[in-house]
């Protein structure tokens, strides 16, 4: 019963084995997501008591726009679509980003 679900599991599980190997090592790592709660964590507990949930909602989402925007930054200089051309079936010149 474990094998068979194993065996169905293995192509999400090596899913990362198919981008090139400069990128395996961000793509497994959970340090990003660590630090992403790390600041949701911080930035909630300066502001305190919420008034009510839509205001947390806010917060968060807030944060998380932020952190999205710093990442896409940072993913300019690591993950480019040279580097990932190599498993796109769509030529890089063609990608209109």
């Amino acid at each position: 019963m474990l094998a068979v679900l194993m065996d169905g599991a293995e192509p999400d599980v090596l899913a990362c084995m198919s981008f090139p190997a400069q990128h395996r090592s961000t793509l497994h790592s959970t340090n990003p997501l660590e630090r992403l709660n790390g600041e949701i964590k911080r930035r909630t507990d300066v502001a305190g008591i919420v008034p009510h949930e839509a205001a947390i909602t806010r917060l968060v989402g807030a944060i998380l726009l932020e952190q999205n925007d710093e990442g896409a930054v940072q993913r300019t200089r690591s993950m480019t679509l040279e580097t990932l051309a190599t498993m796109s079936v769509i030529p890089s010149s063609a990608c209109p980003l």
